[in-house]
């Protein structure tokens, strides 16, 4: 696989949409940026830019941002889309709006062209009905910023085809990306049913006043944060005793929250028009200059929290192994 001679239609340059384009770029694609609202164009054009300047700066290309953006042509126009090869949409979580645009697209690609979607949620098994062939369309669920994590998720719907699946499953390892396959089609997918039930129990022991915002996400930061990011939940009982997570288990599993709809921490401020450091109101309160500093800081985190991650793969033990047999 050669990523000079894949080119990658990215449909929706918010975001998210706009790093994945900056991760596709990196890797050597010729990258189709399509933002159906002509008035997000500048801006979609100008998150890629940013992105590859602070990615050059951080050392993370081998190349100026200009070397990268000759490869980019960000468009409105969904015919600019009839020569890619992989296609990743990336436009708001509603399936009706993502329904018209695989219709567009569907209707200008090649019927082999890989169609996939960023869905965080939505069943892969109901967007692939939107195309005329739906064995080559699969979700690509992506982290926030694309183009530093090591998190991607190809998911399989009824009727993807799997051969294509462990094409894409290869194909990322171009990409810098850990990959995992979703082999059925399940909501939410691995990542989101795993994250959404610590949300789940996190807003519980804060809306039950066993413990505040801020001491949860100490808790979360200093012991799933501490090992998450080198082995993962199976590796880390491994590493520290299966049998006491079963005896454990066996008296907390009921205890567990199972609620099955939002709670009135995450309602009342929603409700209030709260959007996080968006706009200054979410779970903490921010003032303007500390918007500023936690977008700036979590931006630096994400370079320097991959440099490390870098250093411990997933096969890294193997890897050892390898090395030390080679030299015998």
């Amino acid at each position: 696989m050669v990523p000079g001679e894949i080119s990658v239609g990215i449909v929706g340059l918010g975001l998210m949409g706009s790093s994945i384009a900056t991760c596709m770029l990196i890797a050597g694609h010729p990258v189709v940026g399509l933002e159906p609202l002509e008035e997000e164009l500048a801006l979609g054009e100008n998150r890629i830019q940013a992105h590859l300047k602070i990615a050059w700066e951080k050392n993370l290309i081998s190349e100026k941002p200009d070397f990268y953006l000759q490869n980019l042509l960000v468009t409105s126009d969904y015919s600019e889309l009839r020569d890619t090869h992989i296609i990743i949409e990336n436009v708001k979580e509603d399936i009706a709006i993502k329904k018209v645009v695989f219709t567009k697209i569907d209707a200008v690609v090649s019927t082999d062209a890989l169609i996939t979607s960023n869905t965080s949620a939505i069943p892969i098994s109901e967007l692939q009905e939107f195309v005329s062939n739906p064995s080559r369309f699969f979700g690509l669920h992506w982290m926030e910023p694309a183009h530093t994590t090591r998190f991607l998720e190809v998911i399989c719907g009824d009727k993807s085809d799997i051969e294509l699946a462990n094409y894409l499953y290869n194909m990322a390892a171009l990409w810098g990306k850990e990959a995992v396959l979703v082999k059925k089609d399940i909501r939410g997918f691995i990542a989101n049913r795993l994250m959404y039930a610590m949300y789940r129990e996190a807003m519980f022991l804060v809306e039950e006043e066993y413990a505040s915002v801020e001491d949860v996400d100490r808790a979360c930061r200093n012991v799933a944060g501490y090992f998450l990011p080198m082995v993962g939940v199976f590796r880390w009982m491994d590493l520290t005793g299966v049998g006491a997570y079963r005896t454990v288990m066996k008296d907390l599993f009921p205890l567990l929250n199972n609620a099955t709809v939002p709670g009135k921490l995450i309602n009342k401020i929603v409700d209030e028009g709260g959007n996080g450091v968006f706009n200054g109101k979410g779970f903490y309160e921010y003032t303007e200059e500390e918007r500023k500093l936690w977008q700036e800081a979590y931006t630096k985190f994400t370079y320097e929290i991959r440099e490390i991650a870098l250093k411990y793969p997933h096969d890294v033990v193997k890897k050892q192994i390898d090395k030390e047999n080679e030299q015998i």
